[in-house]
């Protein structure tokens, strides 16, 4: 694992441990059941989705939006510009994330029909109960992050609570894992088989990784590309190569306009397939 990784899994632990001197797993639990049904994840006919990110910082690129953001009002842009979820950075010391961005954002995505995704370096199933009692429809899990048997222990928690899950790959040896996953959970379970190009000891993105790992991802489940999509030409050239869907973060977040930017991404990808 990456230096970056192993300080990130520190950080989450230490997370844990003091959410759960505040809550009790069993209260939380108990929380987490009585939260209402977040919307399901509903993927577009037309064969090509966006995930859709708020994120406040990115450890490779600086601040991207400032603490005064009006978060409601651009996760209800992508809504409204047809993405399909919304992924929400909890992480707080190199994302200025919280998990109250993710309750905010859970909230006011309900009565659209989109749900909000919990996207951390989750390492305890603690905090897949957290995400559900946020509202979260659906969580990152990340394969290099844990042992195998705590990575089932997430997925296995978020089946539980009803939650898609992002299984997020950097190389084959990450993809030899997702298949394990999806033989044994995509039966039962919304499962998304992503790739995220980013290096993840320059926090750089390399494109090409994307185009390389596409062949080898997981057939039975909807393919997500994550990192660096910035225009309408990579929205459809990923397309073209065989993803259903792309996680856009940065260049929604830099936007003035996301609803228009997301609308143009799609509409793009969509393109392929005669759609668009």
């Amino acid at each position: 694992m990456s230096d970056f990784l192993e300080d990130m899994a520190r950080s989450s632990r230490e997370r844990v441990a003091a959410a759960q001197r505040r809550i009790p797993l069993g209260q939380l639990e108990r929380e987490a059941h009585a939260t209402a049904p977040p919307p399901a994840l509903a993927l577009d006919p037309a064969g090509f989705d966006l995930i859709a990110e708020l994120k406040l910082r990115s450890p490779a690129q600086g601040p991207l939006r400032g603490a005064g953001e009006d978060l409601a009002w651009r996760v209800t842009a992508y809504a409204r510009g047809g993405a399909a979820a919304v992924s929400v950075l909890t992480e707080p010391t190199r994302f200025d994330g919280s998990l109250e961005h993710l309750e905010s954002a859970a909230r006011v995505l309900a009565p659209l029909a989109v749900p909000a995704m919990r996207k951390d370096f989750l390492v305890d199933p603690y905090q897949v109960f957290e995400a559900r009692r946020a509202g979260a429809g659906g969580v990152l899990v990340i394969l290099r992050m844990l042992p195998r048997e705590q990575t089932e222990a997430l997925v296995a928690t978020a089946q539980a609570l009803g939650l898609f899950v992002l299984l997020e790959a950097f190389d084959e040896g990450d993809i030899g894992l997702m298949h394990e996953l999806v033989d044994r959970f995509a039966p039962h379970l919304r499962l998304l088989a992503g790739v995220n190009c980013r290096d993840l000891g320059t926090l750089k993105v390399v494109p090409r990784r994307l185009m390389e790992l596409v062949p080898l991802l997981p057939r039975r489940v909807p393919r997500v590309a994550e990192s660096g999509v910035t225009s309408r030409e990579e929205a459809h050239a990923l397309s073209a190569a065989g993803y259903e869907l792309a996680l856009v973060g940065s260049a929604l977040m830099r936007g003035d306009d996301p609803q228009q930017l997301t609308e143009a991404l799609l509409t793009a990808g969509r393109a392929v397939r005669g759609r668009g």
